[in-house]
């Protein structure tokens, strides 16, 4: 293409930690610019915040019904493009469908919807229009995640056997929802977070994960919730064992109460020849593990990687790569679809490669899921879908 796209937001005003993340990620690689939005319920929130993105005053909506409305009457060379939705859990589904009936692609944040029901009728209307929805599960971005899932694809390691994976936090080891922490207090709230706390949070980017790099589906599953913080509403620790559909087992721990860690998600995957092993506070290193030969450290920016893994490095290897690298190959890669499709092109496989509103349903019904089964007295619950 002979122009950037243009974006535009839904919530991330001032002081909206997420939403500038998502500006920095989708400015990082100039494919990308930032042309209008409607960043806050707050009237004055909303024109503060375009002031400081030095938004033109008529491309600062005080809502998103008015912004996609307005947007939707600009003539085809100024309107956006697509737009990112970056709001608290209740408030994803009501304008990415309003975006998606006016001709507009999403990016948008997980969890992909407040229910299941709306994730559904989400995916229906993507299918519906021919849109494109992009899901920013932030860790399918990094360079050796992908390198992890070419590896498995290819059965380098034979027939997966086990999966580990386990998100600690210790952020909401004290009642944080109570001394003013905005963060805390909507991702404990039922009525803006939904029916899961840590296991919608953090958990869902475990189980996308493990599904993510092993290729598999979590078919069956046993969890065990709960609340350990007194006065919280939602669980904050979270145990989940795991049957995948080749007949996989595995393990999934969030928690938010594991005191003293910070963002420490890893997994440990192996088959019948060997397994690897990956962490999020270390995202540049993989480690391939052999049953017959010595351990392999596998390391980001090396010309011997995958395409895929190459497609989402941008510096030399010894030059760290992190999170909002990771978040920026999402937008990337979304990015360069979009411009494929408008150009009547078909995307590399590599620049397809981000997560879409099936991996969002797939995030909805895995909260759902396990909520199920800590509810109930079987052992096992099977991973279920509705039509």
């Amino acid at each position: 293409m002979n122009r950037k796209l243009r974006m535009g937001m839904i919530g991330g005003g001032r002081n909206a930690f997420i939403g500038a993340v998502h500006r920095i990620a989708a400015n990082m690689d100039g494919l990308i610019e930032l042309v209008c939005g409607a960043f806050s319920s707050s009237p004055e929130n909303a024109r503060q915040s375009g002031k400081d993105l030095f938004l033109p005053a008529d491309r600062v909506y005080l809502s998103y019904e008015e912004m996609i409305r307005k947007e939707a009457a600009l003539p085809a060379d100024r309107r956006m493009d697509f737009v990112a939705i970056v709001t608290p859990n209740h408030a994803h589904f009501a304008p990415a469908m309003l975006a998606l009936d006016n001709g507009f692609n999403v990016v948008i944040e997980k969890p992909m919807t407040f229910s299941l029901e709306e994730a559904i009728m989400l995916k229906n209307k993507v299918q519906q229009t021919g849109l494109l929805l992009c899901l920013t599960h932030t860790y399918a971005g990094y360079p050796m995640v992908k390198q992890a899932r070419q590896m498995v694809k290819e059965g380098a390691f034979g027939k997966v056997r086990k999966i580990y994976v386990e998100y600690p936090q210790g952020w909401l080891s004290r009642l944080s929802e109570k001394d003013g922490s905005k963060q805390a207090e909507w991702r404990t709230d039922p009525s803006r977070s939904g029916k899961a706390g840590a296991m919608g949070d953090i958990g869902t980017h475990a189980a996308h994960l493990a599904e993510y790099i092993s290729g598999l589906q979590i078919k069956q599953l046993c969890a065990d919730l709960s609340i350990m913080v007194e006065g919280r509403a939602l669980d904050d620790d979270g145990n989940v064992l795991l049957r995948f559909d080749n007949g996989a087992t595995g393990i999934l721990v969030a928690s938010q109460i594991a005191a003293g860690e910070e963002n420490a998600l890893k997994i440990r995957l192996y088959g019948e020849k060997g397994g690897l092993e990956w962490a999020q506070q270390e995202p540049n290193t993989l480690l391939v593990k052999w049953l017959d030969q010595p351990t392999q450290i596998y390391r980001a920016g090396q010309p011997w990687l995958s395409s895929y893994a190459k497609q989402n490095t941008r510096t030399p290897g010894g030059h760290p790569e992190g999170y909002l690298e990771a978040f920026a190959n999402l937008y990337r890669n979304f990015a360069l679809t979009l411009a494929a499709k408008l150009e009547g092109r078909q995307p590399t496989p590599e620049e397809k490669d981000y997560p879409t509103v099936e991996e969002g349903v797939r995030g909805m019904a895995f909260i759902d899921n396990v909520i199920r089964s800590n509810e109930s007295m079987e052992k096992w619950t099977f991973f279920e879908i509705p039509q």
